[in-house]
């Protein structure tokens, strides 16, 4: 009896557009941590690739690059098999072959990774900052926490050689105070 009155005065003052709205703004958050959690979850997910995604309702689109198409294709079956997603638009490039961009990507790798400044980045399971190449242009992705480790990456790819362009979209992480 309490249940259904409460159900008739939240009719009456017009409460169920508020609790949907936050129903869905709390399942969105669910969606976007599971798909999240389920690609780092990847098994060859690596520093060689970029995976993004935008969750727009029940819909999930995949984006970045990836070295093997075996990747694409389990992030795609990954993120299917989520609770409340009806639909997945793969748009996850796979990087061509080529055996001067894989020499480029170790070089990049060792130049960034070995800076004794950002030699502590290596120690994660995913390292934060993501090497992509495609056809001798190198374009760094992820996250570090300063300002300088962001430059200092830049860098240090710029002096690979070989590399025919480097775009540094690292982003800074943001401290709480």
């Amino acid at each position: 009896m309490k249940r259904s009155s409460t159900l008739a005065l939240a009719l009456a003052c017009g409460l169920t557009g508020v609790v949907s709205a936050e129903e869905s703004i709390n399942s969105q958050a669910r969606l976007e941590r599971e798909v999240r959690h389920e690609l780092v979850m990847l098994p060859y997910y690596g520093i060689f690739d970029n995976l993004g995604f935008k969750v727009d309702g029940y819909k999930v689109t995949l984006l970045g690059e990836v070295t093997r198409p075996t990747l694409k294709s389990a992030a795609e079956v990954a993120v299917k098999h989520i609770e409340g997603v009806e639909t997945v638009d793969n748009q996850i490039e796979v990087l061509p072959l080529s055996p001067n961009d894989d020499r480029i990507r170790l070089a990049v790798y060792r130049a960034v990774y070995r800076q004794v400044a950002l030699s502590r980045y290596a120690l994660q399971a995913i390292p934060p900052i993501h090497i992509i190449v495609k056809n001798g242009d190198v374009r760094l992705e992820g996250v570090v926490a300063t300002e300088m480790d962001k430059n200092l990456a830049g860098i240090r790819a710029k002096g690979v050689s070989g590399v025919f362009s480097v775009s540094n979209n690292l982003r800074v992480e943001k401290l709480s105070s």
